[in-house]
């Protein structure tokens, strides 16, 4: 089966389109395999609303759900079972793409438990146990940007596990982000571990940026203010590819690091739907396109790249003067950007604990159910 042009154009620009969405059912229909074969999709991310919107859809967990009730399963112990079979299966799914990508692609992406993000220790020995049960080299344990959590992250790579850090929204969290990873290179390379074989992205999220600063700008209401609208995300995506540039492209703490096999650490733009119908469906794939990075998109988003992106090279590089002016006019009107950081991060745990509740809540009722 033939790709699509414009997400092969979008690939062969070196962005890695990862799917942000995972269910039983994409698995057990093929779907999943056919969006590798004709949309280029190479990865896959999942967090606790997906998780959470996939069981509660159709019946594809039922009959997985009655064996476990009848074994006596809690529901913490139901909702790991069948979230890293899912998983494991996507990762076999996606071993081809693993293999023939030298281990940069073919990934998949499981969350240690959100409630967790602001426990250090909790999240650790979880991503542990996570990587233990999936048991596949081409899993990637994700795990939040809090700053109570980064030494977790140093501390799991440490162990030579693959991370996918999730929820960064500030260049100076991601800057905190990328130290954690050279520091979790720098310790698994003391314990003796393959720094070939560790690998990492940088999640960072990009429509909730605009959401939220957009809202504060018709808040404001002067013409300056609402000229601003929609790009924020973008401006802050571009700066946190010129910070990555600074630490990877040449930066004497990876160089060291590199002869002993050591991968950069690669910018993910996270978040891609675009929520605001007045802007372009594609706008947070077109504009971040650049080398060594990776798109997680929702289905909806790669299906507009698919009919009408308009791929034309690299949208990035070179630009963040250009965004550090969008910052310097937002600050300029008003706009607090320490506390839209400090906002959407405390917002995107609170949404992904919110999921995982619903998620036990429903599981609980279809244990519950299964028992009677």
């Amino acid at each position: 089966m033939a790709q699509n042009s414009n997400l092969a154009a979008l690939s062969a620009a070196g962005v890695s389109v990862w799917l942000d969405d995972l269910s039983r059912d994409r698995l057990q229909t093929g779907n999943l395999k056919e969006l590798i074969d004709t949309k280029s999709v190479v990865g896959v991310t999942t967090n606790p609303s997906i998780f959470q919107a996939a069981l509660s859809k159709g019946d594809a967990y039922n009959a997985q759900v009655s064996e476990l009730a009848e074994r006596g399963a809690d529901v913490d112990a139901t909702i790991r079972t069948v979230t890293t079979d899912d998983v494991r299966d996507a990762c076999d799914v996606l071993a081809d793409v693993y293999r023939n990508s030298d281990g940069v692609d073919g990934r998949v992406s499981i969350e240690v438990d959100p409630r967790l993000a602001r426990d250090a220790d909790k999240t650790i020995s979880q991503a542990v146990e996570l990587w233990k049960i999936v048991d596949r080299p081409n899993l990637f344990i994700k795990i939040p940007a809090m700053k109570e959590g980064v030494p977790a992250i140093t501390a799991v790579l440490g162990e030579g596990i693959s991370v996918n850090v999730t929820l960064i929204f500030s260049v100076e969290r991601y800057r905190a982000v990328m130290d954690a990873y050279l520091e979790g290179l720098e310790k698994a390379k003391e314990a003796g571990h393959d720094l070939s074989k560790i690998h990492s992205v940088a999640s960072f999220f990009v429509s909730r940026v605009d959401t939220e600063i957009d809202k504060r700008l018709e808040e404001i209401g002067t013409d300056e203010a609402l000229a601003l609208r929609g790009q924020a995300g973008v401006a802050n995506a571009r700066l946190a590819y010129a910070a990555y540039e600074e630490i990877f492209v040449g930066g004497s703490r990876f160089e060291a690091l590199k002869s002993d096999g050591a991968r950069v650490q690669r910018p993910l733009w996270a978040s891609t739907g675009v929520k605001n119908p007045d802007y372009s469906d594609t706008l947070y794939v077109t504009e971040l396109v650049a080398p060594n990075t990776v798109n997680t998109m929702p289905e909806k988003t790669i299906d507009a790249v698919a009919d009408h992106g308009v791929i034309t090279g690299d949208t990035v590089t070179g630009k963040a003067d250009e965004a550090q002016a969008v910052f310097d006019k937002l600050e300029s009107v008003g706009i607090d950007l320490t506390d839209v950081f400090l906002v959407l991060e405390n917002e995107g745990v609170e949404k992904f604990e919110k999921s995982w509740l619903e998620l036990l809540e429903a599981t609980k009722g279809q244990l519950d159910a299964a028992k009677k």
